[in-house]
């Protein structure tokens, strides 16, 4: 079986199941979901199922992640990007389009990977 990165307009089930397969591999939980007061995604990640946390520069390369989305949402779609968080342990962001879903979600996933093996 493999591990998805992320789990996107799912079941809450299917969603445990995908929370406890990140405690067991001691990954990231990152899920989509569709908004339904704007057809973009709310995405989320969480970092309590692995035993790390992300650093201020992780945290950064994420602010510029979002950052580049916000600005194609602003200038390709008829909705505002709702808005977004940033810690160490979870962060979210409302607005992401569906273009940009899966290279949103791997992207994210893969720069919390880049310093935990």
């Amino acid at each position: 079986m493999t591990f998805h990165k992320y789990l996107g307009d799912s079941k809450m089930f299917e969603y445990d199941k995908h929370y406890r397969e990140c405690q067991q591999q001691n990954k990231p939980f990152i899920k989509a979901k569709t908004s339904p007061s704007h057809k973009n995604y709310f995405v989320q990640i969480d970092l309590m199922t692995c035993d790390y946390e992300l650093s201020k520069p992780e945290q950064d390369d994420i602010q510029k992640l979002v950052e580049n989305e916000m600005e194609y949402v602003k200038s390709n779609t008829k909705f505002d990007f709702q808005g977004f968080s940033i810690d160490k342990e979870l962060a979210w962001f409302d607005g992401i389009s569906s273009e940009h879903l899966d290279e949103f979600c791997v992207a994210l996933y893969d720069l919390t990977q880049k310093n935990h093996h």
